[in-house]
């Protein structure tokens, strides 16, 4: 068996060899020559695995080793008889420290001591949006969810309308998938309309993919002040990022919110299980240090003390044409524990 797997995945080498050929490649030269003889593809993100890249390969599996699925065109391997197995929830407390820590350092700079002054509007609630919202309604914010997927499934899940994020919530951080039609799109949740109704937003945070904001609606909301500041780390069109929105973020990030150790770990162990089970081998899986579904009774000091967004924005802002070197040679922090 010839397994091809994205240069930059962790914790991943050496675990698949004893049973597969294995070439570890940039996700520039994930191609269709390079991928025709695999038997397997492991990815992250950048890599988009459609008829284009698996056309004519002998590929039967294409995992990612990442949360989301939508650089992988699901219908197409569907039709082709190609598993296709992703690692949701692996960096959700990751991305919930970053989210937090952003607020505890924009409360030290704004003076703001007394948090139940604050109102977080959580717009996906899913592996991150859950976490954020145990942890902000532990440490004393007022919870505001949004997610209609869940409000219709769940009877008694205590969801609030868009618009009533918009017009209640002081903080608004973004957590959906990136879906582009039905009648729960994500692309350009956050456009004219949303901002046009907000009233009171201090911070708005995309920290889940980069069109599900909608860049010139920022720009705008910025200049007008219905957004006092932005946090993104999701961006529309990167590495090819927004000069004026970068200059203007009060936290900028090359796409590394959910970059742990331990994430990273989970990552690649639901990867290699599903490897294992798909293929009847018997590959190690690591193991992660802290749990996924996030620490148990944090206080937002500890969660501003375990990582400084604010290091990462300062790199990000003195060499913005290194998005992408940055993102790939980013030093994984540890998660709150």
């Amino acid at each position: 068996m010839k397994f091809v797997i994205e240069n930059h995945i962790p914790y991943i080498k050496g675990l698949l060899e004893p049973y597969a050929t294995v070439e570890y490649l940039p996700y520039q030269d994930i191609t269709a020559s390079a991928v025709a003889d695999a038997d397997a593809l492991v990815v992250r993100t950048r890599t988009r695995c459609d008829a284009t890249l698996l056309d004519g390969s002998r590929c039967q599996f294409v995992g990612s080793a990442t949360i989301g699925t939508d650089h992988i065109d699901i219908d197409y391997c569907r039709r082709h008889g190609i598993a296709v197995h992703n690692a949701p929830g692996c960096n959700a407390p990751a991305v919930a420290q970053y989210v937090l820590s952003t607020v505890g350092r924009l409360m030290r700079r704004d003076g703001i001591g007394d948090l139940s002054q604050l109102t977080i509007g959580i717009v996906g609630v899913g592996h991150v949006g859950s976490i954020i919202a145990r942890w902000a309604g532990e440490i004393g914010f007022k919870v505001l969810l949004n997610d209609p997927p869940r409000k219709r499934a769940e009877r008694d899940f205590p969801g609030v309308e868009l618009g009533e994020i918009a017009r209640e919530a002081d903080i608004i951080t973004f957590h959906t998938p990136l879906t582009r039609t039905g009648s729960d799109a994500t692309w350009h949740l956050c456009g004219k309309e949303f901002v046009d109704g907000l009233r009171h937003c201090r911070l708005l945070i995309n920290s889940a993919r980069g069109p599900v904001t909608d860049t010139a609606a920022l720009l705008d909301g910025l200049q007008s002040g219905l957004i006092g500041d932005v946090a993104i780390d999701c961006w529309e069109n990167e590495p090819d990022i927004d000069a004026q929105l970068l200059d203007r973020a009060f936290v900028a990030t090359p796409h590394i919110a959910g970059y742990s150790q331990e994430g990273k770990i989970r990552g690649t162990a639901m990867i290699v299980e599903a490897l294992n089970k798909h293929f009847g081998i018997d590959a190690a899986v690591p193991v992660a240090a802290a749990p996924a579904c996030g620490a148990k009774g944090v206080t937002l000091a500890q969660i501003v003390e375990s990582y400084d967004p604010l290091a990462d924005t300062a790199h990000l802002k003195s060499m913005p044409g290194q998005f992408e070197q940055q993102r790939n040679g980013y030093d994984l922090r540890h998660e709150v524990m």
